[in-house]
């Protein structure tokens, strides 16, 4: 990194590519030249990549109209001449690998090892037990970024989705269990590229996914960890934050609610003051297709989250899931009587937290903004168009979320700082 030039560094370490070089450079690989007209503009959304994707029109691809409309390039030779030594070898080989490489499918799995340790539903209410070279080109499949492959989780506002929720979800749902006693971690590096451009401001879960979190499998099956993204319409910057769930006393566990602790931008508890009337844009926050990262590692029973993103203030919390700090109604925080108490959710929670509960991680796309009527909850009834759940249709309009994932990896917890 030290010996990377200036304009490297302004140029495409801000897109996530910042390599060091080989010692011996090309030395012993077989080249090759290349002569004519290789168009570097494209039709691609800037906000992917601002150094190879251009935001060109494209016409639809018809290649008539882009002629007629100056969309194209074109250039002239007049004399090209190439020579080559005797040792030089046919590269044949070369074009029988890559051409149509374009065309070729890459399984998420190629690009995310370690696929065998999830499962997933789907935003139309399919369940998937084996991800190994699966793809389904609606919710989940492979993308490319100039260089850099990633794997796409897509869901719209209204599906099918599990028997507990009322959100569609495109989500990897580990096959593994654990306690927090035993611990666990989960790592991934992010880009949210859309998010619901239509809900109601005044609900909390409007214009937000969830990117990854624990779910307990045991007793009412509450989520210690919940990461969100969140931007209203019409701002260039979201926020990032997480929820912290109680995990409800007694049988009862209607009364269950969240805290929310903001990472980048806002927490979950800043809303709009009418259906249309949005916040302030947050000062930190992160945009559609700015890349971040976040691990959520469990050991000995606490919870080590970090979250990193280049630009942005490193963000460490620490939660303990054996002992709560909830234990009664008195101990319920501001935000919470603000958000949550106003819908009749104003438990407290078991003495021991989680302690014990068999839990699992869950990452990619978990869509909070749905169509259900605010008027009913102005936490998590988002009010968003649905289309009469036609998803192709919901596509079209912007009623859905998109979340990119390279760098995923699944295992144990380790201490902190190792």
């Amino acid at each position: 990194m030290a010996s990377m030039p200036e304009q490297v560094k302004n140029l495409f370490v801000p897109i996530g590519q910042d390599g060091t070089e080989r010692v011996n450079d090309y030395d012993g690989e077989g080249l090759f030249f290349k002569l004519g007209c290789y168009n570097q503009t494209n039709g691609k959304d800037p906000a992917v990549n601002k150094v190879w994707c251009s935001g060109a029109e494209i016409n639809g691809g018809d290649v008539q109209k882009q002629y007629e409309e100056g969309n194209y390039a074109e250039v002239w030779f007049k004399s090209s001449k190439i020579t080559e030594s005797a040792d030089a070898i046919s590269n044949a080989g070369y074009f029988a690998a890559n051409d149509g490489l374009s065309k070729k499918v890459v399984y998420p799995s190629e690009v995310i090892p370690g696929m065998e340790n999830f499962k997933m539903l789907l935003g139309d209410g399919t369940n998937v037990d084996n991800l190994v070279d699966y793809e389904h080109k609606d919710f989940f499949y492979s993308v490319i970024d100039g260089t850099r492959r990633w794997v796409a989780y897509k869901t719209p506002n209204s599906g099918v989705t599990s028997k507990n929720s009322s959100n569609t979800r495109t989500e990897l749902h580990q096959k593994k269990e654990w306690t927090p006693e035993e611990g666990g971690k989960l790592t991934g590096t992010v880009r949210v590229m859309h998010v619901s451009t239509s809900g109601d401001a005044r609900v909390a879960a409007s214009y937000s996914t969830v990117i990854g979190q624990i779910h307990s499998g045991e007793g009412p099956e509450n989520e210690p960890c919940k990461i969100f993204y969140k931007k209203f319409p019409g701002q260039t910057k979201g926020s990032v934050f997480w929820n912290y769930e109680i995990n409800t006393a007694g049988d009862d566990n209607s009364g269950r609610w969240d805290f929310s602790y903001p990472i980048w931008g806002h927490d979950m508890s800043v809303v709009g003051k009418n259906p249309t009337d949005f916040p302030e844009e947050p000062a930190d926050g992160i945009e559609l297709g700015e890349e971040f990262a976040y691990e959520i590692n469990f050991h000995q029973g606490v919870m080590y989250l970090t979250f990193t993103s280049e630009g942005h203030e490193t963000k460490r919390f620490t939660k303990n899931l054996i002992k709560t700090e909830y234990p009664t109604k008195g101990d319920i925080p501001e935000q919470t009587k603000n958000l949550f108490v106003p819908i009749g959710q104003d438990g407290f929670e078991r003495s021991t937290a989680y302690a014990g509960e068999l839990s699992y991680f869950k990452q990619g796309a978990y869509n909070q903004t749905n169509g259900k009527d605010p008027a009913k909850n102005m936490v998590w009834c988002a009010g968003a168009d649905t289309y009469e759940g036609n998803i192709a249709k919901q596509y079209e309009n912007g009623a859905y979320t998109e979340v990119w994932f390279r760098d995923t990896k699944v295992g144990p917890g380790t201490a902190p700082n190792k």
